[in-house]
Formats: structure tokens, C-alpha cells, sequence
């Protein structure tokens, strides 16, 4: 590189945005990923050891993909080119594959070719490179947001180890954001710029562990805000909400809102409103709530508030739980409001915890009667010397697989505890218990 092409680059790496800037060169410098990136892990012992086989990164936008390929560029004794499968062509991987023949051949290094977004590239365009990965002319870094096992061949990731990139906590967001206003050489601190601190929790919660989103905020924000009678740049919470074009929602997770909100969620539910239900949904939804934490409190309301007036109900939160532990947002919105909405519109009843509420009660509050001897035991040598099992009667064998028989210890014998409701499939549960004992009296 001459003086000329070093300075250009010089220019173009100090007007390129902050995201860019603030790249991490090192492993020692980058944030979050500990899951791949811990000292232990496969991926930090191969990069640092320099022995690195193919790769593919994958993961959502911002979670540090192309950081890592840089990193590895910067790290490696291999040659390193780079392209975008958005805009590059068979072309171009022919020139690279030449290249890198050239250069095993004439000076044993091996060449990493990264590609990002390489789920752009069509069946054809990835087969090109099977060869050249197979015989090690080439080691392919490929990234993308796009889950490989549908959008990447076969082939490629069977030569391929597949790192999954998790998008980023809160407080990676935070170090990266503080990072930034303070470093003077790549980021913003000759700005002498101030963040509030629920400005920071705002866009650190907002990203959505996306770090590129939460830099271009901040430094738009300090780019755009006049300098205060003290000399400093004051990024306050207005202005961040501004910056990453997002309203700022009332609804701080430790506060009484935060609790506020979630019982009038789980009271819309429980009043057969499905409207407030998704209105309440969205507020937390649009305020970053963990969608685990909805979920669950969707599962207890079906259990709690509608029980067996429609066992469907539960079904339908518990399929929806485990899909948002599945999916993610934003697509699980979808879900929750359809969880939501199911269990709002479904008939009420309190019943199973009317019932658990009066067992447990009874349980703490009783010296524990013993159970009676016919309901005991009775697969073991001597249990009927000690009268166990005798005297049971096998429901099936009875008309309507149902015969009258002490089931209770004697001191709770005629305690009622689950009393069926007379709403939705209650009513056929408390319609059918009164028919089997009716019969059954009446033999």
C-alpha cells in the first residue's frame, strides 16, 4: 500500500459511521458471545491459535457476524478477502479462487474468503466454491441472518462448523454505548458528550441486542444535539427516543407500571376482554418485555381463570410458550396475541384453583389422616396380611367404568373440593359426575 491508498483509507475509516469505527480489531475487545467467545471455547482457542477451519456465523443483525470475520482478518497469517453476496457474482469468486491458488502455491498461505450474506448466493454460486474449501485453497467464513440448515447446500456446511451469534444483552449494549462516548481516537469522546441513565437503559433495552442499531442512535443524538451552557453534549431520554425513532413507553420493568401493566393484562384475560388484552400486550410488547415472562403469565391465566370450562385453553398457551422459546420476536407477537385473545374469549372458571387453594389448606391445617387400606399398595409379598388392597374394586368393571367406593381418608370422607362450574365444558363435567353417581346408586 502506498502513501496515497493508506491515506484514503485513513479518510474513509474516519468518516465511515460509528458502528463501523468502533469494530473491535481484537478478540480481548469484543462484547457479548460469551457462549462462543469465552476463553474455554472452540472458536476463541482456534482463532487465537490461528487454526481455523470453515465457518459459518450465524445470527441477527448487529450481533457481531462481520466483527468477528474482521477480528479473524486481523488476527490470521492467512490471506483474507472479503465480499457481499448481494452484489458479487461467480465473477468475483473466480478472481478470489485464482488468487488464493496463486498464493498456496507460490508462498504456502491459505486464503479466508469471507462472505456475508451468503444465503444470497444461489445453489450454483455455492457449489463453485465446494472444491477450493475441500482441497483448504480456501477457508469460508460465511454470514447470515438466515438459518444455513434451509438456505445454505448441504455440502458446504458439511465441511462447515456452525456458530450460532446470540443478539446482545442489555449491558453489552451499555458497555458498547459508554465505549463509544468515551473513546477519542474511533469514537465519540472529542464530542465531551453525556448520556442520562434512562437514556442509556432506553436504548440499550430498545436495540433489541442489536449493537449497530444502538450506535448509530448515539451518535446521531450527539451529532444532532446542541452543546449545554457547561460545555457537554447531554443526551437525555427525549432525545434518544428521537434518535433510534422509537416512542419512549412508560413501563420501567422494576417499577409499579411494569406490575401495573401485567395485572391489567391478566385482568383483560380474566374479564373475557380479548380487546384490552391485546392493547395491554402491545404496551409490554412495544416496551421490550421478555416474551417468556407474557407466556407464562398467559399459561397460569389459562389454568387459573379458565380451567376445564375449556381445557383447550391451556393447550393453546403452553403451544404458544414453547413457540416464542422457539421463534422470537418480532413473529412471536403473533402468537401472543393469539394466546391472548383464546384465553379472553373462552368461558371462566376458577375451579382447579378453588380446588388446589381448599386441598392445601386442609393438608396444612389437619394432621395427615392415613389413606385408606383398600386404596393401598398391593404389589408386594405380605401386603395382604397387612389388609392392603383388600376389598378394591376395579372401577372398569363396573357399568359407566365407575362404582362407589371411599376413596377420601375417613376423617375428609364427604369433602368436596374440585366443584366443576357451569360454564363451557364444566357444565358437561358437573352434568356427567351427577349421571355415573346417580346410576350407580341406583344398582
Amino acid at each position: 500500500m502506498d502513501l496515497f491508498d493508506y491515506m484514503k483509507e485513513k479518510k474513509q475509516e474516519k468518516e465511515s459511521p460509528l458502528a463501523s469505527r468502533m469494530r473491535p480489531k481484537t478478540l480481548d475487545e469484543v462484547v457479548g458471545q460469551e457462549h462462543i467467545l469465552g476463553h474455554d471455547k472452540l472458536l476463541y482457542r482456534a482463532i487465537k491459535a490461528d487454526r481455523l477451519s470453515s465457518l459459518i456465523f450465524y445470527g441477527p443483525p448487529g450481533t457481531g457476524k462481520t466483527t468477528l470475520a474482521k477480528v479473524i482478518a486481523a488476527t490470521t497469517s492467512c490471506e483474507f478477502r472479503q465480499i457481499n453476496a448481494t452484489s458479487a457474482g461467480k465473477k468475483d469468486m473466480e478472481e478470489v479462487a485464482a488468487e488464493a491458488q496463486k498464493i498456496l502455491g507460490g508462498y504456502g498461505k491459505r486464503t479466508i474468503l469471507f462472505i456475508d450474506e451468503i444465503h444470497r448466493f444461489n445453489k450454483g454460486q455455492q457449489d463453485y466454491l465446494l472444491p477450493f474449501v475441500e482441497d483448504g485453497t480456501i477457508i469460508l467464513i460465511g454470514a447470515t441472518t438466515e438459518n444455513p440448515y434451509f438456505e445454505v447446500n448441504g455440502a458446504l456446511l458439511s465441511r462447515s462448523v456452525i456458530f450460532e451469534l446470540k443478539p446482545l444483552s442489555k449491558e453489552n449494549i451499555r458497555v458498547l454505548i459508554k465505549r463509544a462516548l468515551e473513546n477519542v481516537e474511533k469514537g465519540l469522546g472529542s464530542y465531551h458528550a453525556v448520556i442520562d441513565d434512562d437514556a442509556l437503559e432506553f436504548l440499550a433495552d430498545v436495540a433489541n441486542g442489536d449493537a449497530r442499531s444502538a450506535l448509530n442512535a448515539i451518535e446521531l443524538g450527539v451529532l444532532t444535539t446542541e452543546r449545554s451552557d457547561d460545555g457537554l453534549i447531554h443526551i437525555d431520554l427525549s432525545t434518544a427516543s428521537e434518535c433510534i425513532q422509537k416512542r419512549v413507553v412508560r413501563y420501567d420493568k422494576d417499577s409499579d407500571n411494569h406490575y401495573d401493566t401485567i395485572s391489567a393484562f391478566i385482568k383483560s384475560m380474566r374479564g373475557s376482554d380479548p380487546d384490552a388484552a391485546v392493547y395491554y400486550l402491545a404496551r409490554m410488547l412495544y416496551a421490550g418485555e421478555d416474551i417468556k415472562f407474557i407466556a407464562r403469565r398467559i399459561v397460569i391465566c389459562a389454568a387459573e381463570d379458565v380451567s376445564n370450562a375449556d381445557p383447550m385453553a391451556l393447550n393453546v398457551a403452553v403451544s404458544a410458550f414453547l413457540a416464542c422459546e422457539r421463534i422470537g420476536m418480532p413473529e412471536s407477537q403473533i402468537i401472543l396475541s393469539q394466546a391472548a385473545a383464546y384465553v379472553a374469549c373462552a368461558p371462566k372458571s376458577n375451579s382447579a384453583v378453588n380446588a388446589i387453594s381448599a386441598a392445601m389448606e386442609d393438608v396444612a391445617n389437619r394432621k395427615t389422616p392415613p389413606v385408606p387400606p383398600h386404596l393401598m399398595d398391593a404389589h408386594y409379598k405380605g401386603a395382604a396380611k397387612l389388609g392392603h388392597g383388600i376389598g378394591y374394586k376395579y372401577s372398569h368393571d363396573f357399568k359407566n367404568h365407575y362404582c362407589r367406593q371411599q376413596y377420601l381418608p375417613d376423617e375428609l370422607v364427604g369433602t368436596q373440593f374440585y366443584v366443576p362450574g357451569e360454564l363451557g365444558y364444566e357444565a358437561q363435567i358437573r352434568e356427567y359426575m351427577e349421571k355415573i353417581r346417580r346410576e350407580a346408586e341406583d344398582e
